[in-house]
């Protein structure tokens, strides 16, 4: 487990045993959504200002991710979408690799060229979408 005094476990059980596991073994590549690749995004909470650790699918192209806030088409946002918001620069982990990111939410012709490839690497985004009324928001990481 992170010895970061300021780091803050999910609720959730199965995000905090990601977390737990990717920390204990020092790479993404030990654990999976359903057999998928996943990344590790570090933030700030927007409300208590502590470390967020979340593992994501991994959506990647030229170098650049996709951060997709599906919680599975729930009609809410999920948390750590407001974590974003209120705090862009986070940490990406991708295997054993950590790099500073800049997190910005894609809008219009951006967007619509980022969903195909964030449904490409994890199907159920489609469906999802079909399930709630939102337009389940996706945020490009850049390199900063």
């Amino acid at each position: 487990m992170t010895t970061d005094p300021n780091y803050l476990p999910s609720p959730s059980e199965w995000v905090r045993d990601q977390v737990a596991e990717i920390e204990r073994t020092g790479t993404t590549t030990s654990v999976h959504i359903q057999n998928l690749p996943v990344v590790l995004l570090t933030m700030t909470g927007a409300k208590s200002g502590g470390v967020r650790k979340v593992p994501l699918m991994r959506v990647e192209h030229d170098g650049r991710y996709a951060a997709v806030a599906s919680q599975g088409g729930a009609p809410e946002h999920p948390q750590w979408f407001h974590n974003l918001v209120a705090h862009p620069d986070i940490e990406l982990q991708d295997g054993t690799e950590t790099s500073p990111v800049r997190a910005r939410e894609l809008e219009g012709e951006e967007r619509e060229q980022w969903w195909p490839r964030c449904v490409a690497a994890f199907p159920p985004y489609a469906e999802y979408q079909t399930k709630t009324d939102r337009l389940i928001p996706v945020f490009v990481l850049e390199p900063r």
